[in-house]
């Protein structure tokens, strides 16, 4: 299983966790990945508010940059994957869009690369069984609310690979592997990300609603599947306990962080000191006392 890898901005900074994690899976799960070749921001979020066409441009640059590849276009980023998977449906749907893009990039992109979010890929590609067969330390029956937000699933015209109101991709995932999938109403509700620094008590209320409804099903955790949504859940914990009156304290994971520790990683492919909620309560979960060494800063 080949593929060309946009990490994204988030991936070699703010979401270290998730790139580490992400690269220790896919070794175990077989995937090869091929970073695309001096790849820049997809200009996500600013770019598209500020300049419609710039914020088409950079996303079809990185995946001209991505073509001689021959290969699909595996993201971790929700954000990344919505405007890379964007970039190809103007190519597709909109010639004078095409040709608009084609004058300022200097050479024509037809959408012929196809993009692809690491669940999709998790699920349809390598599939559960193998996600399955690969674990070497159960969940241990952790509870897990997996949360997608906003942009994993719409608008359901791009992001076409799950469920755009009840999707199932991590549930799968967190099967597979040992733990439970609750079921609960906010897997697809906005956490406000865009409005973390200037708005934090829009994020509080916001965080702190899906943070309740995690609490209320049981959740001992909750999984993520983007950068965005993982630091604002887990930076923003305060404001949304002030908002609820309520005492959280929940870890808030990346996936790929799950599967990592059910695959056997410990310290820096992990990545679990890296959240601001203390994790060992889940590591404790699947290992007992003895996991404590697996948590590194």
């Amino acid at each position: 299983m080949k593929y060309s890898y946009y990490p994204g901005c988030s991936m070699h900074s703010t979401a270290a966790e998730f790139e580490s994690s992400f690269r220790f899976v896919a070794g175990v799960l077989g995937m090869e990945l091929t970073e695309v070749e001096d790849w820049f921001c997809c200009g996500a979020t600013p770019a598209h508010i500020t300049d419609p066409l710039l914020g088409l441009a950079l996303p079809t640059q990185n995946l001209l940059q991505a073509r001689p590849t021959g290969l699909d276009v595996a993201t971790t980023c929700a954000a990344c994957y919505n405007r890379l998977k964007t970039a190809n449906r103007v190519a597709l749907e909109k010639p004078k869009k095409r040709e608009a893009l084609a004058q300022i990039l200097g050479e024509e992109y037809k959408g012929e690369i196809p993009v692809r979010h690491i669940l999709d890929i998790f699920v349809n590609d390598v599939g559960v069984d193998n996600i399955q067969r690969n674990v070497l330390f159960p969940l241990n029956g952790l509870r897990v609310a997996s949360y997608y937000g906003c942009l994993l699933t719409r608008p359901p015209e791009v992001a076409d690979f799950d469920d755009v109101e009840n999707p199932v991709t991590m549930d799968k995932i967190v099967e597979a592997l040992g733990g439970v999938a609750l079921e609960w109403p906010f897997k697809t509700e906005c956490c406000g990300a865009s409005f973390s620094l200037s708005r934090s008590d829009i994020v509080g209320r916001l965080a702190g609603e899906i943070m309740r409804y995690a609490k209320q099903a049981g959740a001992e955790c909750i999984a993520v599947a983007c950068p965005l949504c993982q630091s604002n859940l887990d930076l923003r914990q305060k404001e949304a306990s002030e908002y609820e009156g309520v005492e959280f304290n929940m870890p808030i994971l990346y996936i790929t962080q799950l599967m990592a520790v059910a695959y056997g990683g410990g310290g820096k492919d992990v990545g679990l000191g890296k959240a601001i909620v203390n994790a060992e309560s889940v590591v404790h979960r699947v290992f007992g006392h003895r996991g404590s060494e697996r948590v590194e800063r």
